[in-house]
Order: structure tokens, then C-alpha cells, then sequence
């Protein structure tokens, strides 16, 4: 294998840990369109003991996504323990994922329909001139709407799902070399330092940045690639204090953003490449895990300032569970994308509240 950009097709999902995901889940679906479940279970997750301090938690995990287009999140909220939020006063550009994008068909009506819902910001635009604003879910984490015209769809909601994330590190030159060089987003949109204006209603926002907003090249692979669309990775270095953790003191699981997740085809070649090239598995499934009738073989690795990257391959998913259309999708071409008709048969496990 020559390069890993044939087996990491791009932007899978979003994890975000929450207080109740019996409230979170209906305001997603509210603020953001995320009303496709592929699954939601309870189990135990042995796999991310490395990432609670060795003892075995169990969690309720609901995988949701927005046939508009983008992204998917996997929402989870620990049951085995009550979950806790950031200990310390969070600051823009801390270690860690700080926000996630979201698509909006129409910035002007995604800010009137969520302004009296959440916490919102004002709308600025970005160092490429797109718009945007921020707002926080009851949990506190941070969402930006900005404005996109690629959609799959459309289901008459002003949002689609994740466009990209935003990650604080410690030094963009050294991320790069993961996720430029080895996982394959390797176009830059842009590279600039500066008091950014747009992020000045953040904490800690009006300080000097370095912020660097990555792409691929090359179109998105993978079954859902037709909907997932153009990702984006934003890295963010700041430069006048030195920045935290954003899981100091506390364990995944805990509210916040918990990983980045990118879909992967050919996990064991993979595994090659990138333990020579410095990052190893932290934790590996070793074969398909089973998340109600969905099957993965999830693998992690850390960034070099800790955030949690999971990489997925897809074995199973369900198309519409309650009528036991399933896809096995082992055998198929990685980059080849799924047939619309199947596609837009997820339609049918639409939740309407």
C-alpha cells in the first residue's frame, strides 16, 4: 500500500457525550435535522477502557444523521456513571475538539429558527468569506451553523448535518502531519494567523490565532460518500497563552465532544501504515462489533495532543430496520458509492416529533 488516502474515505461521524439523551436527541432533531437513526443501544464498552481509567463503563449510543446531507453523530450518554462537564473554564483553541460545523441551506433562517431555542451568537463571516454562527446545546458544547450549498436532499429543514470540526492543538505544523499527510485531507483551503473577528464572541476568541481549514483533494469514498459530501478539518493553535486539555480530569464520556470519526476500508493495512509512521492503534475491536444490527470494526489513535480519532470499517448497516433491510457492505467496492434508491430508502426511519 502506497498511501493511506485509499483506505480513509473521509469524515464518518461526530461523538458528543450529553446529559440526557432523552431531551438532546428531540432538540438535535429540532436545531439540526438529525432525525435518521441507524441504531440506539445500551451496552458495555470494554474497548474504551484505556479511556476510563481501566474500568468498564456502559453507555447508550444512538447514531444519527440528516439525509440532506453531511455527516452523522453518534450522541452518547454514559449510564454506568453521571457524566460531568468541563472541570476547568473552557477557552477557544484548547486541546481538543472545540466545535462542530453544520451545514445550513439558508444561515438566515437557521438563525431565526434556533435563536429563542439555544444560546446564539452573532453572524460573522470566516478568513474564505463564508458565514456562520455559533450556539451551545444545554450541555454546553459548541455547534456553528455556516452557510453550504452541497446537499443530497432535501427534507424542507434549514439544516443539514456536520460540515467539518474545529481542533485545538499545540502546534499545527506537527498535526498537519497526521492529518494532511497521513489521513489524507490535504488541501488547503487556507492558513492564516491573525485576531480573528469571527470568533470574537468566544471565549478566550479575541486572542492570536494560527487556524488552518483542511479538505481532501479528492472526492469523498465510502457507501454514503454521495451524502456525507465535502468535509473539512480546522485546526487552531493559539498563540498568546498556552492552551488546556479539554478532557483534563475527566474521562470519555464525560459531556463534550469525544472523537472524531472517519469511515476506513482494509483496517489491517491500515494498521500498518500508520504504526510505522507514529501512530499506533490505542485500542482495537480486533473484528465486527455489534451495535444492535450494526457491525463495525472500530479502531482508535490519539492526535499528537490527545484528541480521540475513532476509525470505522463497515461491515453491516441497516437501510430501514423495521423492515429488516439490511446492507452488507464487506464485499463491496470501499469507494463505491451506494445506489440512491437505497440511499433514499432511509427516509422511512425518519423520526417525526
Amino acid at each position: 500500500m502506497n498511501s493511506t488516502y485509499v483506505n480513509v474515505n473521509g469524515m464518518q461521524h461526530i461523538g458528543v457525550a450529553v446529559s440526557d439523551m432523552n431531551k438532546i436527541l428531540p432538540l438535535y432533531r429540532k436545531l439540526f435535522g438529525m432525525d435518521i437513526p441507524f441504531f440506539d443501544s445500551v451496552q458495555a464498552a470494554p474497548l474504551m477502557d484505556v479511556y476510563t481509567h481501566g474500568v468498564t463503563m456502559t453507555k447508550r449510543a444512538s447514531m444519527i444523521m440528516n439525509l440532506q446531507g453531511g455527516c452523522a453523530m453518534e450522541v452518547i450518554e454514559a449510564t454506568s456513571f453521571k457524566g460531568k462537564g468541563n472541570l476547568n473554564t473552557f477557552a477557544w483553541g484548547d486541546l481538543g475538539i472545540n466545535a462542530i460545523q453544520m451545514k445550513s441551506r439558508n444561515l438566515q433562517k437557521s438563525f431565526d429558527s434556533v435563536k429563542d431555542e439555544v444560546p446564539t451568537k452573532a453572524i460573522q463571516a470566516g478568513p474564505d468569506q463564508r458565514k456562520g454562527f455559533f450556539i451551545n446545546d444545554p450541555d454546553g458544547n459548541l455547534f456553528q451553523f455556516v452557510e453550504n450549498n452541497e446537499f443530497y436532499s432535501h427534507t424542507g429543514h434549514h439544516s443539514a448535518g456536520v460540515l467539518g470540526i474545529s481542533i485545538g492543538v499545540t502546534n499545527i505544523d506537527e498535526s498537519m502531519k497526521l492529518y494532511r499527510d497521513i489521513l489524507g485531507f490535504d488541501e488547503v483551503v487556507f492558513d492564516q494567523t491573525a485576531v480573528f473577528s469571527d470568533w470574537s464572541e468566544l471565549p478566550k476568541g479575541n486572542e492570536r490565532f494560527r487556524r488552518v481549514l483542511l479538505t481532501k483533494s479528492k472526492p469523498t469514498g465510502g457507501g454514503f460518500g454521495k451524502v456525507t459530501g465535502k468535509n473539512y478539518i480546522e485546526l487552531v493553535q493559539a498563540l498568546d497563552r498556552v492552551p488546556q486539555k479539554v478532557f483534563k480530569g475527566r474521562i470519555w464520556g464525560d459531556y463534550g465532544f469525544v472523537h472524531l470519526g472517519l469511515d476506513v476500508k482494509g483496517m489491517r493495512e491500515l494498521e500498518k501504515d500508520m504504526s510505522a509512521k507514529g501512530f499506533p492503534f490505542t485500542c482495537d475491536s480486533q473484528s465486527a462489533l455489534s451495535m444492535g444490527n450494526t457491525k463495525v470494526h472500530c479502531v482508535y489513535i490519539d492526535d499528537p495532543d490527545g484528541t480521540l480519532i475513532e476509525m470505522i470499517e463497515v461491515f453491516k448497516v441497516p437501510i430501514v430496520e423495521k423492515w429488516g433491510l439490511f446492507l452488507n457492505v464487506e464485499k463491496r467496492d470501499p469507494m463505491k458509492p451506494l445506489p440512491d434508491f437505497m440511499l433514499k430508502f432511509l427516509r422511512f426511519s425518519r423520526i417525526k416529533d
